[in-house]
């Protein structure tokens, strides 16, 4: 049996995580890290900590859903001395942030995704194929979110744009355009949009449009649940666990 760790426990995510790991053949939620109160009933046998060196040492992997100084700080302390293989699906993570991940991935294995569904995984894919074969089409990604979203734009939107951009050859952060706002002047051919809506309780609407004149083509995907992401990362968990040291990716685990 895996025993899994959740860093996040007390969020919408980590409440799912351990919904989902109720009855789970191959894994269990064995260490909840909380530094919140919980809105649902907690198993006895579920070591609960507000410690990370003690959710670390108690965990066969640990599934990371929180924001981005809890995933720094999760990180710092596995660079520290307390490898365990991480999966991460925080969003909104800065440089230096990144470039711990990195770090963290020459002492254990380590999956990061901005985006768990296998859905997102094959849209990327698509998104790379079409921004290459239309490459005379101006591409522009709207992502809309619930109203509680902190970051903007979404990590999915970001990563959607990083695979139009590596499909024309472009650095993203050189060509995209985050806001429209005044006597501007037009488009430019090579910019790429990503735009952010935020409002009730949408759980996650990514597309990506390809335009030219006389036609277009937009792809979407719409989550219409959070237990997309929790099961998608309890399954990059079990995954994960067999892997050796190095930073992942959920393709790879999807090996797609």
């Amino acid at each position: 049996m895996i025993n899994v760790g959740i860093h996040g426990s007390t969020g919408r995510v980590g409440e799912l995580l351990v919904k989902n790991l109720k009855g789970d053949e191959i894994a269990k939620a064995a260490t909840l890290h909380a530094i919140d109160e919980f809105t649902y009933s907690v198993d006895k046998d579920v070591l609960v900590t507000n410690d990370t060196k003690t959710l670390l040492e108690n965990s066969d992997v640990v599934i990371d859903f929180t924001l981005p100084d809890g995933t720094e700080k999760l990180l710092e302390t596995v660079i520290a001395g307390y490898p365990t293989p991480l999966v991460i699906g925080t969003t909104g993570l800065n440089k230096h942030q990144l470039n711990l991940m990195e770090e963290a991935a020459q002492y254990m294995p380590v999956l990061y995704a901005t985006n768990m569904s296998l859905g997102v995984a094959i849209l990327n894919k698509l998104a790379f194929l079409a921004s290459e074969a239309l490459s005379d089409f101006d591409a522009e990604i709207v992502e809309m979110h619930h109203r509680h979203k902190k970051d903007a734009p979404s990590g999915t939107a970001l990563t959607l744009a990083e695979h139009v951009a590596a499909a024309r050859g472009l650095e993203l952060d050189k060509v995209r355009v985050s806001g429209r706002d005044g006597n501007i002047g037009e488009r430019t051919k090579d910019e790429i949009a990503v735009m952010a809506l935020r409002g009730g309780d949408i759980v996650g609407r990514h597309t990506v449009g390809f335009y030219n004149d006389g036609e277009f083509i937009e792809l979407n995907h719409t989550a219409t649940s959070r237990d997309t992401f929790a099961k998608g990362a309890i399954k990059a968990a079990k995954w994960l666990v067999k892997q050796p040291n190095g930073l992942y990716s959920i393709n790879d685990c999807l090996g797609i």
